[in-house]
């Protein structure tokens, strides 16, 4: 049985980031990272939009707001001294109606607040910033930039195992228990495509370790892992797939950096917009429609056991109540083309059907509490020797590195 200070279940950017940031505040800790995909970051993380978010729609002195501009800084320096490309391209927040203007300035108050670069400006300096852009008034935020998670995971991952962290692959965890003073992690080997840049995977058969603490980052499981762990979770992880369209290379032209609309302020999602990639395409989304698995990337996608367990839970029962409109709007840009592009239009009036070609799309872990409420902030919950992050939603990939060091400086005392 290998035995570890620390055991982080998770190989996405938040997990990666945590086992960075506790193996550089103590060398010589002993560490190890496990995944149950054969690869790293291949969910949430791989199927990330790229953006180097600001911080601004986050409430002033929430841990998003903190986390969002200390990771962004973290961010930025690591990407530079890795040599992985980031462009700050700016964005802007484009109010198309009169009825959306007084939120539009919420933001604005709430960028200055966390001490976001943005300035609020006219049609003409909208023009000016985007010339195909809708809009009366806008936010334009020029230090919002893009790169790719992708490559920043691959080089978390690299120094983990320079600083003789272990990260093991291809072990789904099933169970948690306590023995001593310490956690005992079963893992049984688990199936899936291999990545060819991450060697260490499992080679068959279960694995049991022993750490003095266990983080676990789960993402779309962090419920099931908590309670795993002895601990009632907060909330249930519901899960949203974002779909996206992609500008054909002759439209790319029609949006210069970020473009997006005033967000619905009930909801942690951003509404559907358009986003330049580090690769130099344009991505045109999401929507957020209820997915029919929790790895459900495709419509066709469906885990029964996994939708019955959304459907039953009383908190999803009472959101889908309470807000039904919302949801029947999204399902129906899921499956009308052309109402997902009239929404792209009221941003971008130009945007044709010609110019757009499927892609890939997401599923977002969104944090559900028993009385129907979406959690609309990074939320952690403790027992014992386990510490669980059960809600990690956008902007934790560009947060990361600050939310290890939140996880790194609760983890201290029993370290």
């Amino acid at each position: 049985m290998e035995h570890s200070d620390v055991l982080v279940i998770g190989g996405g950017i938040v997990g990666l980031a945590t086992a960075l940031r506790l193996l550089e505040r103590r060398p010589g800790r002993t560490l190890t990272l496990v995944e149950k995909e054969q690869g790293l970051a291949l969910h949430q993380t791989g199927h990330n939009s790229g953006v180097v978010h600001s911080g601004i729609y986050y409430r002033p002195g929430s841990l998003k707001a903190k986390t969002c501009r200390e990771g962004k800084r973290a961010l930025e320096d690591f990407c530079e001294r890795e040599g992985i490309a980031l462009q700050r391209c700016g964005k802007v927040i484009t109010a198309v109606s009169e009825p959306e203007l007084p939120w539009l300035e919420e933001l604005h108050r709430r960028g200055r607040a966390n001490g976001v670069d943005c300035r609020m400006v006219g049609p003409e300096e909208l023009a000016e910033i985007e010339p195909h852009a809708a809009g009366i008034r806008a936010v334009h935020v020029p230090e919002t930039g893009i790169t790719d998670f992708r490559q920043v995971a691959d080089r978390m991952a690299a120094h983990i195992r320079e600083a003789g962290g272990r990260i093991r692959l291809g072990l789904r965890v099933t169970g948690l228990s306590r023995d001593g003073e310490a956690m005992v992690v079963e893992t049984r080997t688990s199936g899936g495509p291999a990545a060819p840049r991450d060697p260490e995977r499992s080679a068959g058969g279960g694995q049991a370790f022993r750490a003095g603490r266990v983080v676990n980052c789960a993402g779309l499981y962090s419920d099931r892992l908590t309670r795993l762990s002895g601990t009632p979770p907060p909330a249930r992880i519901v899960p949203f797939r974002g779909e996206y369209y992609e500008l054909v290379p002759g439209a790319g032209h029609l949006v210069r950096g970020l473009l997006y609309p005033i967000p619905d302020p009930r909801f942690p999602f951003l509404g559907v917009h358009l986003t330049r990639t580090i690769e130099g395409g344009v991505e045109c989304g999401p929507n957020a429609v209820l997915a029919f698995a929790r790895e459900g990337y495709r419509k066709t996608d469906i885990h029964p056991a996994e939708l019955w367990e959304t459907l039953t839970y009383p908190g999803f029962l009472r959101l889908a109540v309470r807000h039904w409109r919302m949801g029947t709007r999204e399902m129906w840009r899921s499956f009308s083309r052309t109402a997902f592009l009239r929404a792209l239009q009221r941003l971008l009036p130009a945007i044709t059907d010609e110019d757009l070609v499927p892609a890939p799309a997401g599923v977002r872990a969104q944090a559900v509490r028993r009385d129907g409420e979406l959690v609309d902030d990074f939320l952690f919950e403790e027992g014992g020797k386990v510490l669980n992050v059960c809600n990690a939603p956008s902007p934790a990939a560009t947060a990361c590195l600050s939310i290890g060091d939140v996880i790194a400086e609760r983890l201290e005392e029993g370290l």
